[in-house]
């Protein structure tokens, strides 16, 4: 995710860092060389490459406009909603940690807490490694006991396999009677809660936009585009390739964020910065359990915060 100061209005259009133009830039180049060709070959041969009218393109574009808008909206959609369920989760564990601050009232009570507490740092920094699965951080098992660390490998779910776990550690608690049903119904539905934001992530990364929406958008924002130089080779002349590519920057850029957004998850530069978030949640865990060498809080690194 982009972090940095809003920039002055020169920097603004040379900014390449979170730019779609990283992904267009191809096709723009392409589109600027066909309307050169256009244009060239229009008025050598002007019988064999006529000249289109404009109109068609002005209802084309405009109808182009609102799907793109419809597709854009969707996707921003699925990137507000990833980012409120990683919000749920950062209070959730803040309330887990405030929680289970009733276990130190126990004969050795800190033990258990500290436990539970650990649990959900794992699972946190699971869920990361669970939401990007081609680019796992490893950096979870340090907060898990042995036992559950050989349980990994063969989980196909390994955050929710330590949120089962969570909750057998205070099954068994209450079973011991050291907390009353009231404080464990208490925990267990805020481990609920964690459970929630797990299948809500899960929903929007298995649920893709439908593919057929997007290769209707791709095709009709490719065929609207590479047509352009016809349309406006007699009305511009040479001014043809800078108009038509200026018009292509808009709508391939919208389609390149569109796709982007659609996956709020993953390493690109508009992604949500999950793995930060995480490691905000450890450094609040392990606060409330008394320590204090702990690490910094993520700061982005060339304004990109991950």
């Amino acid at each position: 995710m982009i972090v940095r100061d809003r920039p002055s209005l020169l920097r603004l259009f040379l900014i390449v860092r979170g730019s779609v133009i990283v992904r267009i830039y191809p096709q723009l180049l392409l589109l600027f060389a066909l309307s050169c060709l256009v244009i060239t070959l229009h008025r050598a041969y002007p019988g064999s490459v006529p000249a289109m009218p404009s109109a068609p393109f002005s209802l084309l574009g405009i109808t182009l406009s609102i799907f793109l808008g419809f597709r854009n909206n969707a996707s921003y959609d699925r990137w507000w909603e990833a980012r409120k369920d990683w919000g749920q989760l950062l209070y959730t564990m803040r309330d887990f940690a405030r929680q289970t601050q009733l276990l130190e009232d126990l004969p050795d009570g800190a033990q258990p807490r500290r436990e539970l507490l650990q649990l959900g740092v794992g699972f946190t920094h699971l869920l990361v490694d669970h939401l990007r699965s081609a680019n796992p951080r490893g950096n979870a098992a340090a907060w898990l006991p042995p036992a559950l660390q050989q349980q990994l490998p063969d989980s196909r779910n390994a955050p929710d396999l330590v949120l089962r776990h969570i909750g057998a550690r205070l099954a068994q608690l209450r079973r011991q009677g050291r907390i009353s049903d009231i404080e464990y119904s208490l925990l267990d539905a805020t481990v609920g809660r964690m459970s929630l934001v797990l299948a809500a992530c899960e929903r929007i990364r298995n649920t893709p936009v439908p593919f057929g929406y997007t290769l209707l958008m791709h095709r009709t924002a490719y065929l609207f585009c590479f047509l352009l130089p016809f349309g406006f080779v007699d009305s511009l002349g040479w001014a043809t390739p800078f108009a038509t590519t200026l018009i292509a920057y808009t709508f391939f850029g919208l389609d390149a964020l569109g796709e982007e957004l659609e996956e709020p998850f993953h390493l690109h530069p508009n992604g949500l910065a999950i793995a930060a978030m995480a490691d905000v949640i450890e450094i609040n865990l392990r606060e409330a359990l008394g320590e204090t060498d702990l690490p910094p809080l993520p700061m982005p690194v060339a304004d990109l915060l991950t």
